[in-house]
């Protein structure tokens, strides 16, 4: 079925006049349209609450959403692959039904090295396997070990669906669901495997690798699976868990797999907005919220009041506590404060006149280009990289991971052109000597410099790109810190240790990534939410 969201790009606007609206009695108000209030927004409202949607930007979808940075070129300005999208959410807001589809990425991870030679991880395991015997036939046991402490922590923690039953039934083993787990808990189901255990709480991705892994080509290939969107480096503790999240997905039934949706990312959003409506929630944006007035409602910007008994923050938690000013509760606010923030990733948005021709295995469609590629960095390279950024400096190169839309999907940019996601680290905040303004061109040139390593054509197949800073993801959508998991997604913030969906202040809740289950295009997150207010609600 059409969707009426995607039609306009998700600039929705104000279908209905504020005073209107203002002249309403709302059972809740969702303060921000990222894919997590929009599904809140659709349970709520499939439950028969009256639910309004306010969006401050003109377009919904938050860090995912569709845009067009170049002319007949569409991208999502931040989030690139799904993965981790909860099939549960799937399922009950019937986003099939909707329109979406998505194409696993079964070539898996490209990664070519300084020496010439490259590996190919495919999410095939004997494909894999001859991929890493041909590179370093001695670890190949050890990298099956490796992959099985992943399985075994997907396995204990996220089992697969009970196959006999449907819905919620189904999944009443998976710690995602509802309030999050105690470390007992998290202890109790992973006891006699201490190398999963120390995966989720302990060890460094360095540590990790290391310990099935011999061949330090190898072992690089992987160190970035523990840092995306992390500020740490590969070698502090606990950056292992960050490998073992992104790993933990479910969908469509492919334990671990990613994949392209059609259209791309925003998509997603655009769907669960559609289920939202079609509920009849009320969705508006382009409207910016001043004040969350708990009990009461939200006063806008405009000084309008909008009446609710019941608010829910899809804004992360500091932009959440801004808006509540004085009627935020102390110890609340030293929590929120106590989570780190600050965002280290660079997102390149480029049009490509081909796709990158990497030395290692030349031509512009090969089997790589369907999957994902990582620009490694050496060892030394990711230590200096981390230490410059912590300085307020650019590194020498960036680590680069690389996805590319149009193969899977042409509709998205004219033909025979290309798009390239560039998810790249690590970048300072803010810069010892001057300022994101003044050296964005530096670090397009410093992005494009770290794959020319790799690629003979780089920068020559570059049209255009669009280079998004921290700095730049909190302006353009409204992350602070420009940290896209609204907050470090480390052991010590995760689990029951993340911001809770309930919050201290009388009817005022969370949906965000920066609360359970933690940071990625989820949708449970929105869910858990819904469910804690309706459970609130009989009570």
């Amino acid at each position: 079925m059409p969707s009426l969201t995607a039609d306009i790009l998700g600039e929705i606007g104000l279908p209905i006049p504020l005073s209107t609206l203002a002249a309403k009695s709302w059972d809740t108000i969702v303060v921000g349209a990222g894919h997590n209030g929009l599904a809140c927004a659709a349970y709520l409202a499939r439950a028969g609450q009256r639910v309004l949607v306010i969006e401050s930007r003109s377009r919904v979808g938050g860090a995912c959403t569709i845009e067009e940075p170049f002319p007949g070129v569409r991208m999502s300005p931040c989030a690139y692959l799904a993965g981790l999208l909860h099939p549960l959410v799937a399922e009950e807001l019937d986003l099939a039904r909707r329109g979406f589809a998505w194409t696993p990425a079964v070539n898996g991870l490209f990664v070519p090295f300084l020496d010439g030679t490259s590996i190919q991880l495919w999410d095939d395991d004997e494909k894999c396997a001859a991929e890493v015997r041909a590179l370093a036939p001695r670890d190949v046991d050890g990298w099956r070990a490796m992959c099985h402490v992943i399985q075994r922590l997907r396995d204990k923690l996220r089992p697969a669906p009970n196959p006999n039953l449907r819905g919620a039934d189904a999944h009443t083993a998976d710690l995602w669901i509802g309030e999050a787990p105690t470390r007992d808990q998290l202890e109790d189901r992973l006891a006699g495997d201490p190398e999963a255990r120390a995966v989720l709480f302990d060890w460094s991705m360095a540590e990790f690798v290391e310990k099935y892994i011999d061949d330090e080509r190898l072992q690089t290939a992987y160190l970035g699976q523990g840092v995306i969107g992390t500020n740490a480096s590969p070698f502090d503790p606990g950056t292992a868990s960050i490998r073992f999240h992104h790993s933990s997905g479910r969908l469509g039934g492919q334990p671990g797999m990613w994949g392209y949706v059609r259209g791309g990312m925003g998509m997603v959003s655009f769907y669960c907005c559609d289920a939202a409506r079609e509920a009849g929630a009320t969705v508006i944006s382009g409207v910016p919220v001043a004040e969350i007035l708990p009990g009461e409602g939200v006063r806008l910007e405009g000084g309008e009041l909008i009446s609710a008994r019941t608010i829910v923050s899809n804004a992360d938690p500091r932009q959440t506590l801004r808006l509540l000013g004085k009627n935020a509760d102390p110890t609340w606010q030293i929590q929120v404060e106590q989570v780190p923030i600050e965002g280290c990733t660079v997102k390149l948005n480029v049009h490509l006149r081909e796709l990158p021709n990497f030395v290692a295995r030349p031509g512009t469609d090969q089997p790589h280009h369907y999957g994902q590629i990582n620009a490694p960095l050496t060892k030394q390279e990711w230590k200096a990289a981390f230490a410059a950024s912590r300085r307020g400096e650019l590194p020498e190169y960036l680590w680069c991971e690389l996805y590319f839309q149009s193969v899977h999907d042409p509709s998205v940019v004219p033909a025979s052109e290309h798009t390239m996601s560039v998810f790249a680290q690590f970048v300072p905040y803010n810069f010892a000597h001057g300022n994101w303004d003044n050296r964005r061109d530096e670090v397009r040139a410093l992005a494009l410099k770290s794959l020319a390593r790799f690629c003979s054509n780089i920068p020559s197949a570059v049209i255009d790109a669009q280079v998004l800073g921290p700095p730049d993801i909190e302006q353009k959508v409204g992350l602070t810190g420009g940290h896209i998991f609204q907050g470090e997604c480390l052991p010590a913030y995760m689990w029951s240790s993340r911001l809770a969906s309930r919050t201290p202040m009388q009817g005022v809740y969370l949906c965000g990534a920066c609360t359970h289950p933690g940071g990625s295009v989820i949708g449970i997150n929105g869910r858990n939410a819904a469910m804690a207010v309706l459970a609130d609600t009989k009570k």
